[in-house]
């Protein structure tokens, strides 16, 4: 075993006492098997990290596979948009990609295996019908009408539902295992079903379909995976799991479940997440509000950001919901150490410093990242005229402000202490510019003679602000569980209004203009933002707010 970078948890320790009784030859063989019906979430890197993770620390191998046995909401673009935020995240799956349609016709020699055994059966009963016979959890189903039929008439039943002589939900393929079983999951399940679709790889061959429970044993003992790792909701599928292989006598992985991530202020549903994107509620499935992969990317996470998340919440085997903090706190922690501190003003308010002569325009030395000092420096504009933040400045202070207003002195980050002595409005009554003095003699943000200001504000030099569109981003939802509503009501009840914040005309410091979309920087006192992957150009960049300098929402909660 190589230096294990994952934490131990109750799967590692499985795997340990396999290898120790040389179970598969101390092979560890794992496999990521999205279904390409949607956009890899959060929750899905949990998986990615721990599947390849595991391969990765007992010198195994980790297949990638698409369980593509639903054409009615697969498409190739899934396919590709999951393969990049796989690739993103750091891991590579070689030469082992797969698909379940690969094994298409394994899958029916399987099934015909299970007929020949009188182990399943071409079922007649409609869905209704289905449900009727299953029974409840209290209650045991009934043998259905056609759970007899001989072995050769089930043969030819199955070759032309296979040939298309029939249409959709006329016929089924059932497994024939226990109708009393306390385990629903056991009580016949359906195996096949006719869908007349194209299939994005497989095209018109095939107008029968696998369920993903039949598939999805078969898929594993093909690719000799020896630990399959599944989410809680599969646990009561396990008996399920392990019928079709005992039944076909093919190998036998074992499956493991653990706990899946659920987040706070979020939904993790790739149908509700899929509901969001059709009903316009976000722009797309790489919106940067989504818990996507690619919504993330876009927002300015990392790839190492998510891993460090990932690792951090560790692995479980009971369900449980981690706060969204501590996914922030994975990216703020990194950006702290790794972005470039630059000023960037998103509510500007003017500044004219009078006493500072109007011709002249001189650089100021600003330091990049105070917690890495071989980023070393970079020169800042000053000149006449500067923006503030609006709300760095209140005509009638309350006793808690601090910033600057009439008569007051603050000091401008790493250049001058400035008073401001006038107030300039619009004919509504509306601040539109201050007038303030400076003391050259406080050059780099201090005072000769001792003197202290209470507050600092950051600022941008009018004469060479960069403008541009910042989006400020906050969570998606309003409540800590979204799912949660009252009279029935839909979950997009509990959106939140405020989720989405477009500023236009923002004043940035010049060597934005230069920003590579992508890569994070920390707007002093506002939080960290990068320019946008999507809707920024060359001439027009747009810049997100990745994330805030601290928590602010559990603040505003408690509020």
């Amino acid at each position: 075993m190589s230096e294990a970078k994952s934490r131990k948890n109750f799967i590692t320790d499985i795997v340990d006492k396999d290898i120790e009784v040389n179970k598969n030859n101390a092979r560890v063989h794992t496999r990521f098997p999205p279904e390409p019906n949607g956009y890899l979430h959060i929750g899905h890197a949990k998986s990615i990290c721990l599947n390849f993770g595991l391969a990765a620390d007992y010198n195994g191998f980790c297949n990638l596979r698409f369980d593509d046995t639903n054409p009615s909401k697969e498409e190739d673009a899934y396919v590709q948009s999951i393969k990049k935020d796989v690739s993103w995240l750091g891991f590579d799956w070689q030469d082992r990609l797969y698909y379940a349609s690969d094994y298409f016709e394994k899958f029916y020699e399987y099934a015909i295996c299970l007929i020949k055994k009188h182990k399943a059966y071409v079922c007649d009963l409609n869905p209704e019908q289905m449900r009727e016979y299953r029974g409840a959890l209290n209650q045991p189903g009934k043998n259905s009408p056609y759970r007899e039929r001989p072995i050769e008439e089930n043969l030819d039943l199955f070759q032309r539902m296979k040939n298309g002589e029939f249409k959709d939900g006329a016929k089924v393929l059932r497994a024939k295992i226990d109708m009393s079983s306390p385990n629903l999951n056991m009580r016949d399940p359906v195996i096949y079903r006719i869908l007349h679709l194209r299939h994005h790889r497989a095209g018109d061959k095939w107008c029968i379909y696998p369920m993903y429970d039949f598939a999805h044993g078969f898929e594993d003992s093909i690719e000799k995976i020896t630990h399959s790792i599944c989410t809680l909701e599969f646990e009561n599928h396990r008996p399920l799991y392990n019928w079709f292989l005992e039944q076909t006598e093919v190998f036998h992985p074992q499956q493991i479940e653990f706990a899946r991530l659920n987040l706070s202020y979020t939904v993790m549903s790739k149908r509700k997440l899929l509901q969001l994107v059709q009903q316009k509620h976000v722009s797309g499935w790489d919106d940067p509000r989504m818990p996507t992969i690619s919504g993330l990317r876009r927002r300015g996470y990392t790839p190492e950001s998510i891993r460090n998340f990932c690792d951090t919440i560790g692995v479980a085997k009971f369900n449980s919901t981690i706060e969204i903090n501590v996914l922030e706190n994975s990216i703020r922690a990194e950006l702290n150490k790794s972005a470039k501190r630059v000023m960037a003003v998103l509510n500007p308010l003017k500044v004219i410093i009078t006493n500072y002569p109007e011709d002249k325009t001189e650089e100021i030395e600003a330091i990049n990242n105070p917690e890495d000092p071989s980023m070393g420096t970079r020169k800042v504009p000053f000149s006449r005229e500067l923006y503030i933040e609006h709300e760095d400045f209140q005509e009638n202070p309350h006793k808690k402000f601090f910033r600057l207003s009439l008569g007051r002195e603050v000091r401008l980050r790493y250049s001058y202490f400035i008073t401001c002595n006038q107030v300039i409005k619009d004919n509504e009554g509306n601040i539109v510019e201050l007038h303030c003095t400076y003391d050259p003699k406080t050059y780099g943000g201090d005072s000769p003679d001792g003197r202290k200001v209470k507050a600092t504000l950051h600022w941008v030099c009018a004469k060479n602000a960069y403008e541009a569109e910042v989006r400020l981003y906050d969570h998606l939802f309003t409540k800590t569980n979204p799912e949660v509503t009252t009279d029935g009501l839909d979950f997009t009840t509990n959106l939140n209004p405020g989720s989405l914040t477009v500023l236009k005309l923002c004043k940035l410091e010049p060597v934005l203009k230069q920003a590579i979309p992508g890569i994070a920087y920390q707007f002093e006192r506002l939080g960290y933002f990068c320019a946008d992957l999507a809707d920024s150009t060359k001439d027009a960049l747009v810049f997100n707010r990745t994330v805030s300098l601290r928590d602010t929402w559990a603040k505003v909660n408690k509020d």
